[in-house]
């Protein structure tokens, strides 16, 4: 005789198969992507040109700084860098938020910054230091701001000399703060904080942009995320494809300026990105413009050659790391900085390269597409010079409306290797 049905018993046997075969099934893969970056540069002497613009040194002190994230994802962690100093770096505290406005962060947003579970941290010479894991869940595009709190004497490191961003300094811990306090002063370049990485469902995709100043956004609007490759990640946010900005203001592809040598960086900053699928490269300006003038007075000219040959090694690199490379022309740069003590960068003789160099990019097939910056910005009554419409007024970066239409110029198909 059958035994009667007994639900209970049933759903029991139910409940506990399909305990056991989610036992078997392999876990969820945990993906970390980069959403946001800045290269980091060495401190100069006050011998230099230009200046720091940074304090030369912190003490009981908050420094919030604020970056917009290209890709989001549930969770974050930011990425410390003590690169450049031959001393270890105290972190009293650090926490994170989404940013509101100037100092002002989004109330119920701020949370601490743990590394191996603790609060303090100290980051060894020249290290990058990469904090724990933050439920703080962040759509593409948004804003978030890093506070570290600096109790014992920190020399400035994981320098980054045009942020496009206001950072804040105030005395004593205000990592907790909503808004800082009104005597916080305020600085146009980065120290510290050199990445952001979000938990993504899937696997990483980023494009990496290494360029100078003019990838760097010198001439964009501060605060408004107007750099070109700012426009572009606006363009792929949606893919869930990262934008990450690898340009050096006074970068240049062969020789150190402001910063390693683009073929010396690229290691670390492009392939050296988790899931770097394609490159766009944009140097140069400075490696054409400096010889003679007042960044390197002591410098022989550069012939069209050496740039080529410079090129070809960076395409070599892309090809071993199974990375797509874009080149963009190099843009026009007649009269710049004329009038001011930097000016010297523009010759006859310096353009004149600048176009020998510019023609094999275009037709020498040796990269995966081209991006005609030259084209884009060009005067057609002077083509040596900028067209006033997309000038910042320094004859040497765009402006905003420069920077966006460069930015809409990148044919996103032949940038991924799409079909169109």
């Amino acid at each position: 005789m059958n035994k009667p049905w007994n639900l209970t018993a049933h759903l029991r046997r139910t409940v506990l198969a399909l305990a056991m075969a989610a036992a078997t099934l392999p876990a969820a893969a945990e993906h970390w992507s980069p959403s946001w970056m800045a290269a980091t540069q060495p401190l100069w002497g006050g011998d230099f040109i230009l200046p720091l613009g940074l304090p030369l040194q912190y003490q009981q002190q908050t420094i919030r700084q604020v970056a917009r994230l290209s890709v989001g994802g549930t969770q974050l962690r930011v990425v410390l860098s003590n690169e450049g100093s031959a001393v270890p770096l105290y972190i009293g505290a650090a926490r994170v938020a989404r940013h509101a406005r100037g100092s002002a962060t989004v109330p119920g947003t701020n949370r601490p910054l743990l590394f191996g579970g603790q609060a303090a941290t100290v980051v060894p010479p020249g290290a990058r230091w990469v904090s724990d894991p933050v439920d703080l869940p962040l759509p593409a595009l948004a804003e978030v701001a890093v506070s570290l709190y600096l109790p014992r004497t920190s020399q400035p490191a994981g320098f980054h000399f045009d942020a496009r961003q206001t950072a804040y300094v105030a005395n004593g811990d205000h990592t907790a703060a909503l808004q800082l306090p009104a005597s916080a002063t305020e600085w146009s370049t980065r120290a510290y904080v050199s990445g952001l990485v979000v938990q993504t469902a899937t696997s990483p995709a980023a494009v990496v942009v290494l360029g100078d100043s003019i990838t760097d956004g010198n001439g964009a609007t501060p605060g408004a995320h107007a750099r070109w490759p700012d426009v572009l990640a606006e363009r792929l946010a949606g893919q869930g494809v990262a934008v990450l900005n690898a340009g050096i203001s006074g970068g240049r592809l062969l020789r150190d300026g402001m910063g390693r040598a683009g073929l010396t960086r690229a290691a670390q900053d492009v392939f050296g990105q988790p899931g770097v699928r394609a490159l766009i490269v944009l140097l140069g300006t400075n490696d054409i413009g400096w010889p003679g003038g007042p960044f390197a007075p002591g410098e022989p000219a550069l012939r069209a050659e050496e740039l080529v040959q410079g090129y070809r090694q960076l395409i070599a690199m892309a090809r071993t790391h199974n990375v797509r490379v874009l080149a963009g022309t190099i843009p026009p740069f007649g009269d710049a900085l004329a009038g001011t003590p930097l000016a010297g960068h523009y010759s006859p003789e310096k353009d004149a390269v600048r176009q020998a160099v510019n023609r094999w990019i275009r037709e020498a097939g040796a990269f995966d597409a081209v991006v005609d910056f030259d084209a884009l910005l060009r005067d057609p009554a002077r083509p040596s010079h900028m067209r006033a419409a997309m000038d910042s007024g320094d004859h040497l970066h765009p402006g905003d409306a420069g920077y966006r239409a460069m930015a809409h110029a990148v044919d996103l198909d032949a940038l991924l290797g799409r079909a169109p």
